[in-house]
């Protein structure tokens, strides 16, 4: 199986690094792009739009056919967008506790009253319209089954984030009529997003996909880091034919 995994917020792709690893030890072929205005060092001006055309030209200039597309997190509005621009190529998406957006919506119309206000916030004072993760968020919520010592780590990793493709409403009419299979894989201890009918991610963004596979892990959003093979594992399962 040839694969397209797109990271989420403040990650790069070299980041799925283990999780990639594994899936090529069973013979997949795995592709890990960075989108625009991610990584250390990169110009944080950009809106979702380039986000998303980056993914698709890195696409194109590969020639990638026959793909399966995932999508972390914020990554799954770029996934759905990408698929509107180049379903030829995908074989399926799968969405990894990621946002499901319905037409018109933004990513911040579906986080909480505190996220919004609190990006908001930081993208205004950070001099660069970007958001900076708050350390306790990312320990408590993000990757709240590592130890302190991984956290720590892990997020000496990150870079800010662009904050208007956070803002940005998506046009996504055209991807209500895809008929790309989908997989939606949900980590159960997940609680970057409060747990509940209300905020949560799974029923609440996968339902949104209409006919799906579901792939259920023990785990926090940030699993690709405390346990990589179970990742993968799921991903092996969510991809499968």
């Amino acid at each position: 199986m040839r694969y397209i995994l797109v990271h989420g917020s403040w990650h790069t792709g070299e980041l799925w690094g283990p999780v990639a690893a594994l899936l090529r030890n069973v013979g997949h072929e795995v592709h890990t792009p960075t989108v625009a205005g991610h990584g250390h060092g990169a110009d944080k001006s950009v809106n979702h739009a380039q986000c998303t055309q980056s993914i698709v030209d890195y696409i194109v200039q590969n020639d990638l056919r026959d793909a399966v597309l995932l999508g972390h997190s914020y990554g799954g509005t770029i996934v759905s967008k990408v698929a509107e621009a180049v379903p030829e190529r995908l074989r399926r998406l799968i969405y990894w506790n990621a946002f499901v957006l319905q037409d018109g919506e933004s990513l911040l119309d579906n986080v909480p009253p505190h996220y919004r206000a609190l990006f908001g916030d930081l993208a205004r004072a950070s001099g660069d319209n970007s958001v900076t993760l708050p350390f306790p968020i990312w320990r408590e919520a993000f990757i709240n089954d590592a130890d302190l010592e991984t956290a720590q780590r892990t997020y000496a990793l990150f870079s800010s984030e662009p904050y208007q493709p956070f803002v940005d409403k998506l046009d996504l009419k055209r991807f209500a009529t895809l008929q790309i299979p989908r997989s939606y894989i949900s980590c159960t201890e997940d609680t970057a997003l409060p747990q509940g009918p209300e905020w949560g991610w799974h029923p609440r963004m996968s339902s949104r996909l209409g006919l799906y596979r579901l792939v259920q892990l023990a785990g926090s959003h940030e699993v690709m880091f405390t346990h990589p093979d179970r990742l993968a594992a799921a991903i092996d399962a969510a991809g499968r034919d």
